[in-house]
C-alpha cells in the first residue's frame, strides 16, 4: 500500500497495539533513534525546549552523552545568544560551552579578568 500520515496523540499511539506493529514494520524492533547518527541527533535536539534537554538523560546512556557533550551546548549558546564575540568563544572552548552556558555570573567574572590580564600584558609590551 502507498505511505500515508495517521495524527494520533500519543496516549492513543500508547493505547493502539496496531500502531505499535505499523511502526515495528516500518522501523524494525530496534530503537530507531539510538541507531541515529550524533549530527542528526544533534540537529533534532535544537528544536527541544531547554526543559526537554535535561531530560534527555533518562532515556539512555547514549542521550546522557549527547546531552553533556560540547558540539550540543556549542548549538545551543550559539542558538540563544546574539552575538558571540571571538573572546568569549575562545573561553567556552576552554572551560566547556555547557559550563559557559550554565554560569553567567562566572562568565563575567572570567571575562573581566581575561580582559585585565591583557591590559596588563599590552601594557608591558608598549613599556
Amino acid at each position: 500500500s502507498r505511505p500515508g500520515e495517521i495524527k494520533e496523540s500519543q496516549e492513543d499511539f500508547l493505547d493502539d497495539s496496531s500502531l505499535h506493529i505499523q511502526v515495528a514494520i516500518v522501523f524494525g524492533n530496534s530503537d530507531f533513534l539510538e541507531q541515529l547518527p550524533v549530527p542528526l541527533v544533534l540537529y533534532i535536539i535544537s528544536f527541544l525546549e531547554l526543559e526537554d534537554i535535561a531530560r534527555l538523560s533518562q532515556v539512555s546512556r547514549r542521550f546522557e552523552m549527547i546531552r553533556n557533550s560540547n558540539a550540543l551546548w556549542e548549538n545551543i549558546v550559539q542558538n540563544l545568544c546574539d552575538t558571540i564575540t571571538p573572546e568569549m568563544k575562545e573561553l567556552a572552548q576552554e572551560m566547556g560551552w555547557k559550563q559557559f552556558f550554565t554560569n553567567r555570573l562566572q562568565l563575567q567574572l572570567q571575562l573581566q579578568r581575561r580582559r585585565q590580564k591583557q591590559d596588563a600584558q599590552n601594557k608591558t609590551q608598549t613599556e
